[in-house]
């Protein structure tokens, strides 16, 4: 049996903890926040762009075209966090890009956030380029620089095409690892959007064709930059999650701790005096 010094410790080294989980808590809650008003501001905008492009394709203007080299790799981008103490965010991300890695061999991927990164240099698949800042912090500048290099490649035929691999933010209790086809691209509305746009909403100048060339490039950003923001909210909410799990844990286990602690204390009290009691009788 543990002796009195030993539980004491335990319960030391419990609350600690406690006060470590709880703090992470309340900040992984707060980030939430924003990055949840964030993509819920994004997500309207995204579809807005689409029922655009769409209109354009319905008044017989095209999607920009490029020559795929049939030996040209796959591009993937995925997407993870920094740091752990997220759940199963992470791995499901993984997870997620070694499926895809299994029917695209000599795919080419481009990790943003550490890791990912790491998991993705054991298996022999380093990152072309350093991401891990804009998985930090999302910003629009450093995504829609990397959605001109995508583009730039895609065109020139040194890629066949990019892949999205990211979690999705359903809600604050749900995150769905997706994989969505980022180029070639297909313009289709969102079935989360209701807020389609009629052609006749529009007076298009110069042209459907000028407009689309215009337009198409900004909505590839707008897609990336989406991607990195959904994931940024993904992250928080599975950490919120995976801390209140560990601070509810970590009370049962402090209270479990507390009433062995009581019980050895009075188990001892109660002995020592039985043995001053046994020790008077003899006398």
């Amino acid at each position: 049996m543990a002796t009195l010094r030993e539980i004491k410790g335990r319960i030391s080294s419990v609350r600690s903890t406690l006060k470590i989980t709880s703090a992470m808590k309340l900040v992984s809650s707060s980030k939430l926040r924003r990055a949840q008003l964030a993509i819920e501001a994004m997500r309207p905008y995204q579809r807005q762009m689409d029922g655009i492009l769409q209109a354009l394709l319905e008044a017989g203007a095209r999607i920009p075209e490029a020559e795929v080299k049939a030996d040209a790799p796959l591009a993937i981008v995925a997407i993870s966090s920094n740091s752990s103490l997220c759940g199963g965010f992470n791995s499901a991300v993984i997870a997620k890009v070694k499926a895809v890695l299994a029917d695209n061999p000599d795919a080419l991927v481009y990790s943003a956030g550490r890791k990912v990164a790491d998991a993705m240099r054991k298996i022999g698949k380093p990152s072309p380029e350093n991401l891990n800042a804009l998985s930090e912090k999302p910003a629009y500048g450093p995504a829609s620089d990397l959605a001109a290099r995508l583009m730039e490649d895609f065109a020139d035929g040194r890629i066949s095409g990019v892949l999205l691999v990211y979690s999705h933010f359903v809600s604050a209790a749900r995150q769905v690892p997706v994989a969505e086809r980022l180029l070639p691209a297909d313009i289709v509305i969102s079935s989360e959007g209701e807020a389609e746009v009629e052609k006749s909403d529009f007076i298009v100048e110069p042209s459907a064709q000028e407009m689309m060339a215009d337009l198409f490039p900004k909505s590839i950003k707008l897609k990336l930059y989406t991607a990195f923001l959904d994931s940024a909210a993904s992250e928080h909410a599975a950490r919120t999650v995976a801390m209140q799990t560990a601070t509810d844990n970590g009370e049962n286990l402090l209270a479990e701790l507390t009433l062995i602690y009581n019980k050895t204390r009075q188990q001892k009290i109660t002995t020592e005096i039985l043995d001053l009691a046994g020790g008077k009788i003899e006398e």
